[in-house]
């Protein structure tokens, strides 16, 4: 690292984590006096085969450090990721660690940056679902509370830090990293969409993803949202793209397979772009998604009681439905027969410009 700039270490533990660092890191990228920068991959989520495609469509440098951690129950994950992550913030020393979203390598290195007294910012701050059986939501709550710099996507992440008792000043609203990504690709993207209409033979679909453990690791749960999504497709063809972990619970019910509608394997960045953006709805239990949805104007059905992105259904596109079947399939039929649905509104600040905002945060300081 240059000694002469602030030395930032960025952290990624998942898929969702990439798309939020990528446009932080360029943005530094084009300071070199001001910044020198580090990515360390704890590997919470691995697939080698995707990682790579990701990082190649995001424009990712490769990790310059890979914990190789991999899966584990949330203690042992969150344990592992501590003691590994200890040991690079000895060697390396930044005065920055910058942490994105809510998975467990997010709280876990915030944690250590803690203890060993370095400073730490976290970008998409302030997000609540006000679920603590959501992991995600004390992984939220833990490391708004320790962060030093909290970056937030819309003004309601700031009105619930200041409500836990943030002050104020730690607190910098600057627009969603995300939407960042979606501007600077959605051209890339767009230009893939013929040879995916093709190759997969989709005109007018819905477009889902599930992942999340309410919905996929309860079978009696998992076997409604199928049969739902069995009757859905008889009024609209279904593509699936199916999560490693969804994959498996499908295939201990011996559903790795279906007749009624298409279940590919995960999809690149580019890819599922190209196919939200073409979709008339999108049925998913995923919160990128349902922020992407919303820049997009694509109605979306979010499988959940409740969301931490609110602001994607005051106004966005974005519409919580319960996990049954008459509630999914009313919703779905109710979309489809709207069309195109509200128009699209994006928040304030999801512009394409967040990770800028915060480069002139740190450079302010």
């Amino acid at each position: 690292m240059n000694q002469t700039s602030s030395r930032i270490l960025h952290v990624v533990g998942a898929r969702p984590n990439f798309m939020k660092i990528a446009p932080i890191m360029r943005a530094m990228t084009a300071h070199p006096e001001h910044f020198s920068q580090l990515l360390v991959h704890t590997g919470q989520h691995y697939d080698q085969n995707m990682s790579k495609v990701f990082f190649e469509e995001l424009q990712l440098p490769q990790p310059d450090i890979n914990l190789e951690v991999g899966s584990g129950s949330h203690a042992r994950q969150t344990a592992e990721v501590m003691v590994r992550f200890e040991e690079v913030l000895q060697k390396h020393r930044p005065d920055w660690v910058f942490v994105v979203g809510d998975v467990n390598s997010t709280m876990a290195c915030t944690l250590v940056c803690a203890k060993l007294g370095v400073k730490v910012a976290h970008v998409e701050a302030g997000l609540r679902s006000f679920d603590r059986s959501m992991p995600e939501e004390i992984n939220r709550l833990v490391t708004d509370q320790i962060a030093d710099l909290l970056f937030t996507p819309s003004a309601d992440g700031d009105q619930n830090l200041l409500r836990e008792g943030i002050v104020r000043e730690r607190i910098h609203l600057v627009g969603n990293v995300m939407i960042d990504t979606l501007v600077q690709l959605l051209p890339a993207a767009t230009a893939r969409w013929p040879g995916l209409r093709a190759s997969l033979g989709l005109d007018q679909y819905a477009l889902v993803t599930l992942h999340r453990p309410g919905n996929v690791d309860d079978s009696t749960t998992l076997a409604k949202i199928v049969e739902t999504l069995r009757v859905l497709s008889c009024e609209i063809p279904i593509l699936f793209p199916v999560h490693p972990r969804t994959r498996q619970r499908l295939a201990a019910r011996g559903q790795s397979s279906t007749k009624d509608f298409q279940l590919i394997d995960p999809l690149g960045y580019l890819d599922f772009l190209a196919l939200e953006r073409h979709a008339q709805i999108v049925l998913t239990d995923s919160g990128g998604v349902q922020e992407e949805t919303t820049y997009l104007g694509v109605p979306c059905l979010t499988i959940r009681p409740n969301t931490e992105r609110p602001i994607t259904i005051t106004l966005g596109t974005n519409r919580l439905v319960a996990s049954q079947p008459a509630a999914i399939l009313d919703a779905a039929r109710a979309a489809l027969q709207a069309g195109a649905g509200k128009p699209a509104q994006p928040p304030p600040l999801w512009d394409g410009h967040a990770a800028q905002r915060i480069v002139d945060v740190m450079q302010r300081l």
